[in-house]
């Protein structure tokens, strides 16, 4: 696997991106994220082109790498607006990926991680208000 192709790939993620996951993605890989458990190209590429679907101007910076022989994990930000909510603002999630490469040198498992409660949740208007008040209550 040539992890900067890859990482170039994400950087420069756009919809027509999508069609190319096989080129870096083994068939049968397994992929995992905070609302998603999947296998194959297909189920990922159906993931990724909903995201486009649902967010504006979907961005990914890959900030850090960290490799071994089988596998890497990318640190990265996701940039997005959402039309709904958040008065159009762009947002920023920060997560990690954990891949590991099959034999061919494709991602045969990518697992996101990714906090929920303060990446995503905590950004939407009603529950985010209700998740700060409580926070402030626990810390008094």
């Amino acid at each position: 696997m040539n992890l900067d192709e890859l990482i170039v790939f994400y950087n420069e993620f756009a919809p027509a991106s999508v069609a190319r996951f096989p080129e870096f993605y083994a068939d049968n890989v397994w992929f995992k994220d905070p609302f998603n458990e999947v296998r194959g190209l297909p189920a990922i590429q159906r993931i990724f082109t909903h995201m486009f679907g649902q967010v504006a101007e979907p961005r990914f910076v890959v900030t850090e790498k960290v490799t071994d022989e089988n596998g890497a994990m990318l640190v990265w930000e996701f940039y997005y607006r959402v039309k709904l909510w958040g008065r159009g603002e762009t947002q920023v999630m920060r997560g990690v990926s954990h891949l590991r490469f099959d034999a061919d040198g494709k991602v045969c498992y990518h697992r996101d991680y990714w906090d929920t409660a303060e990446e995503l949740y905590m950004k939407l208007p009603a529950i985010g208000t209700l998740m700060r008040g409580l926070r402030r209550l626990l810390a008094a």
